[in-house]
Parts: structure tokens; sequence; C-alpha cells
């Protein structure tokens, strides 16, 4: 129910995008959006879902275990005073905290966006200040997500963001039958998404009440359990910060790049985040609750930790497979049109491949960190994180910039690699500026995250692993590799096959091919997670013959 829902936000998500990337490009409109909606995401980012899956979801989860167990509501009304504590607590920050960022915005963006130009920055300024409001609301739908998952209502607070992606797309509508410029179709874009967040907290609001039969904001003064919830809290929200350091180090490095790297680097984290989403954050989210409510049996967590692992890497690698292979046709299909150029899918391909490296490590880094949470370890992933951040800047750093002097002319070329071997410096500010020049300078941000992904992967693995029975990274990784082989050949050679057909027929067929080829070859190595895939594909003809 959780993939369900994320699909369906995913997909109005491509959606959004698909519609945003024709109407406004890789243009300075679109990079000033993409900082407007980067750095009010801080408040997201630190009171979110991240943290409340670390902190709210565990104790909320453990009370509601002990309501099951129980044929009195005292313990129900406890409960339920937490969740109403936490909720005041949460919008009470929250709202300080739009409105530090609302006053102070200005020299916000001038510090974490230096490279941004006059024209630029003042529209940066005027957008952040409207997405700041719609962030504060987002907050409260994390909230609303946390305490449906913990009830086991997973699909309602998973598919709410389509309301999200609803009302931004019918803001970009409105905004091109009116011809708005790109200016303006950037501020419409922006009360699209504070709107749109608005609308998604009272998506989910009516079933929260009538599942938990009310809950009323409170302070919980005298609850162990809101103490509990805060001692969490605090260490995960620095732990979550320094994860957001490597979202504004990639926003600071990328407004020193070529102009339009903002939006290109935007758009690459779509894709990349996307079978995050899909996959390894469905498969953590259904299994945080569970693993909270054994807090106490080390052997039931331990198992659960592997088997979630073994199957978000099933899923990864497939991905990875898909990204390195057909990642043009992928990003031709979703993005290419309008503004946006042939040199633009191909520089975000390359991209996106690379990304594709990070994305086994950075699924199974999910499931290990929500187990570190059920067992009530966040001090320990908020310490990995630092280093992880860390290491992605350094390495993003160094290759950004030479990388930034490789262009993609329009035939897909590429030009001043020698230039680039010379590992020369930031690039003029006459030559970042000019808007029609496609350079590869987020490849290395994405190089550095990718590395970075691996490494937290390893420290999370030797974390748990002084607790829990040995969680075996090497073989989860190891046995689907071959299948994943096969189908990067398979969908390279049919896109080279059906090279002159148009993208709306080569991409599905690729896709189609290659996961068949993914999973049968799984299969016939005795890949148990190829049912996954096999299952459901088979449960039609199984209900049939029944």
């Amino acid at each position: 129910m959780v993939a369900l829902g994320i699909l369906a936000s995913r997909l109005s998500g491509l959606i959004r995008e698909t519609v945003a990337s024709r109407l406004l490009g890789n243009s300075a409109a679109a990079d000033a959006f993409s900082v407007a909606m980067r750095i009010p995401n801080l408040l997201q980012n630190l009171l979110g879902e991240g943290v409340l899956s670390a902190s709210f979801v565990p104790v909320y989860s453990f009370m509601l275990n002990n309501v099951e167990r129980t044929t009195t509501g005292e313990k129900e009304e406890e409960a339920n005073r937490v969740a109403g504590a936490v909720a005041a607590l949460l919008m009470t920050v929250a709202s300080v905290g739009v409105l530090l960022i609302v006053t102070f915005t200005r020299p916000a963006i001038a510090l974490l966006a230096p490279g941004l130009g006059e024209q630029r920055f003042e529209l940066a300024v005027s957008l952040t200040r409207i997405t700041a409001v719609g962030v504060g609301f987002a907050v409260v739908s994390a909230w609303c997500l946390g305490v449906l998952n913990s009830h086991r209502h997973f699909f309602v607070s998973y598919v709410s963001p389509v309301v999200w992606n609803t009302v931004q797309i019918g803001a970009l509508v409105a905004a091109w039958i009116l011809a708005f410029d790109l200016d303006d179709i950037a501020r419409a874009l922006a009360w699209g998404a504070t709107v749109g967040s608005l609308t998604q907290v009272l998506f989910q609001l009516p079933i929260i009440m009538c599942i938990t039969k009310g809950i009323k904001l409170n302070w919980g003064r005298g609850l162990q359990a809101v103490r509990d919830v805060i001692k969490r809290f605090m260490p995960t929200v620095l732990g979550r910060g320094v994860v957001q350091l490597t979202s504004y180090i990639d926003l600071m490095l990328a407004s020193l790049l070529a102009a339009g790297a903002l939006a290109a680097l935007a758009r690459a984290q779509i894709l990349y985040t996307l079978p995050i989403s899909l996959f390894a954050l469905s498969i953590a989210a259904a299994e945080l609750p569970e693993m909270s409510r054994q807090a106490k049996n080390l052997t039931a967590i331990a198992k659960r930790a592997q088997v979630g692992a073994r199957k978000v890497t099933f899923l990864m690698l497939y991905t990875a497979a898909t990204y390195i292979a057909i990642g043009d046709l992928l990003v031709n299909l979703l993005f290419e049109g309008g503004l946006f150029s042939a040199a633009d899918t191909k520089m975000l391909w390359f991209t996106i491949a690379v990304y594709g490296i990070a994305l086994p490590a950075t699924g199974i880094n999910r499931i290990l960190q929500n187990t570190c949470y059920a067992l009530g370890n966040t001090s320990g992933p908020a310490w990995i994180a630092t280093i992880r951040v860390t290491v992605a800047a350094i390495i993003g750093a160094l290759l950004m910039f030479p990388l930034d002097r490789v262009v993609i002319n329009d035939n897909g070329a590429l030009q001043n690699i020698a230039e680039a071997l010379q590992l020369s410096w930031a690039l003029p500010d006459t030559v970042r500026e000019i808007d029609d020049v496609v350079r590869l300078g987020i490849v290395g941000l994405a190089a550095g995250s990718a590395v970075a992904a691996w490494v937290e992967a390893g420290l999370l693995v030797r974390l748990l692993n002084r607790k829990l029975e040995k969680i075996q990274i090497g073989k989860i990784l190891l046995t689907p590799i071959g299948a994943a082989v096969a189908a990067c050949v398979s969908a390279i050679f049919i896109k080279l096959l059906t090279k002159t057909w148009p993208v709306l027929l080569s991409t599905p067929l690729a896709l189609g091919v290659s996961v068949c080829i993914y999973t049968l070859t799984a299969h016939l190595s005795g890949v148990e997670e190829s049912r996954l895939i096999l299952n459901p594909v088979k449960a039609p003809f199984k209900d049939k013959h029944n």
C-alpha cells in the first residue's frame, strides 16, 4: 500500500515536472524556483517525516501496541494526548521557522546561493517567501503521515502528495493559458506549491480524526512518552540538519556552475529520489512501526532488517541498470521539448547514471537507519550522516568545476574535454551566465553523492553489527548483480535496435524487455526477491484457475 501510494504521488510529480520543464526549461527563472524550494525545505527536513520516523513513530507505535492488548480506553486516551502534544510542538516550532525564513530570506539566499546573478537573486527572494508558508503546512502533513502509519493506514498518507502536485499542475496550466512570462510562471508555481501543501493537510485530517476518535492539541505536561519523543527528537534533528547540509552544499556549489545547473540538478534529483521513495521508503516505512512494536526482540529486528535490505537491493539494482542503459530515453520521454533541449537530455542522463551507482547503497541506508531508530539509537546515524556530508562535499567540489568546462553541443557531442582535464578552477561570471550553454558540472556533484552513499552504508552496517546478528551486506549485493548486468545489456540492445522509433514506443519496450530479463535471470539464479515481481504477475492467473 505504501508503494502504491508513493507510485501515484511520484507519477503526479513527474507530470508536474514534465509540464514545468516545457514551460520553464533550465532558465534563470527555473533556477530561482529551485532555490525557493530548497531553502525553506530546511524546516521540512528538520521537522518532517524523517525526524518523526525516528522519534515520534517508534514511541507512538509502541503505545498503540499496548492499546491493542488492553480492553480499557485509558491507554488509547494517553496515546492520543501524546500525538496531540507532538502536533502542538511541531506547529509552534514550524511557525517560528517560517517567520525566520521570511524575515531573513535575502541573507539566506546570499549565503546559500552566492552564484546567482541580480535577476535570479531578486526572483528567488520573492519565490522563497511564498514557498516558506507552504513548507510550514508540509510539516503538519508529515505529522499526519506519522499518525496514519502508526495506525497501519499507509495508503492515504503516501498518496496525499497527489493533491499537492495536482494543485501545482493546475497553476502551471493556468499560467500557460494566460501567457505569463517566465518569472510569472515561476510565481504561479510557487503559489501552487503553498496552496497544495495546505490542501494536502486537509486531505488527511478527517481520516485521522476518525481512526483516533479525536486528537486534541495539548502541551503533554506530565507525559513520559512526550519526554521520550523529545529525547529522541533532538539528536535526530541534529542528524537531519547535517543531511540538510548536503542539499545546501549542493545548492551553493551548483550556483557557481553554468546557468541552468540549479534547475538541472533539481530534475536529476527527482529521478534519483523516485526509486528511493517508491522502493526503499515504502519498505522502510512499513517495517518501522513493526520493528518498533518488537523493540525488545533483537532477533526479530535483525531478521526484518536483513529481509528489508534484500528487497530494497533487488529493486534498486534494476533501477540503477535502467538509468545507466536507457537514462537518455527516460529523460527524453519525460522532459525534452519546449525550452528543454537534446543537449539538456544528455547532460541529465549522465547525471542520473552516476546517481544510479548510489541507488543500492541509498536504499539499504534507509532500512538500516530505521533499524537504528527502532532500537532507540538516533545519535549513531547522525554522526555517520556527518561523515557522508563531508565526503560528498569534498568529492563534489573537486570534480564539478573541471566537468563544468565540458560542453554538450546541439548534436550531443562533448567539447573542451582536454581543458577539463587540466582541473581548472571556477568558471568566470561571463561564462557562467550564458543561458544556452549546457555543461556537465552537476555530474561531479552526483559523483560525490554516490561515493558518500556507499561510505554511509558501510558505517551503518558496522554500527548495527555491534548489537544485532551479522548483516551480510556483501552477499545481499552480489546475489542479484548478474541479473542487473543482463538487464543493462538487454536495455542497451533494445535502445540500439529501436534507434529510429519514437521515444514513446522505444522506452516502454526497453523497460519491458529489461525487467523481464532481470526477473527471469534472478529467478533462475535463486534470488528469492524475484518473487516481488513474479508473484503479482502470476496472481491473476492463479485466481482465474481457482
